[in-house]
């Protein structure tokens, strides 16, 4: 069974930053688009990121675009999600995703039902 671990998140201030990272195990990396979603309290499960099985390819959120970027290392088996300027609005736990493709696919899914494998999140508070 695949595995994903998340690390990185904390509190922060406004307008700091943070990067989250995840390290993916038991899986063939580079088949696997990978994203990163987050979920606030009594709310459900957005989207933020997703970057192609290459890295050539990503998709933002409206919200975090231009304030967060995702990248990925098939060599290590990690993808990161650098986070500036945040906002008490992102306060959320973020998940790290894995999407199997197939046939070179280039795809950044943005719908959690496309994601294969989960993480156990990672908690980012930003304060006021």
């Amino acid at each position: 069974q695949a595995q994903l671990v998340e690390s990185g998140g904390g509190l922060v201030q406004a307008g700091g930053s943070l990067r989250l990272s995840c390290a993916a195990s038991r899986l063939t990396f580079s088949s696997y688009a990978m994203g990163w979603f987050r979920q606030a309290p009594g709310k459900e499960r957005d989207f933020v990121a997703a970057i192609s099985w290459s890295g050539g390819d990503t998709y933002y959120a409206d919200s975090v675009k231009g304030r967060f970027t995702i990248a990925r290392d098939n060599a290590k088996n990690m993808v990161f999600l650098p986070m500036n300027n945040l906002k008490p609005e992102d306060t959320a736990v973020y998940y790290c995703a894995a999407a199997r493709l197939f046939g070179g696919d280039l795809s950044t899914p943005t719908r959690a039902n496309e994601y294969d494998y989960w993480g156990q999140g990672t908690q980012v508070t930003v304060s006021s």
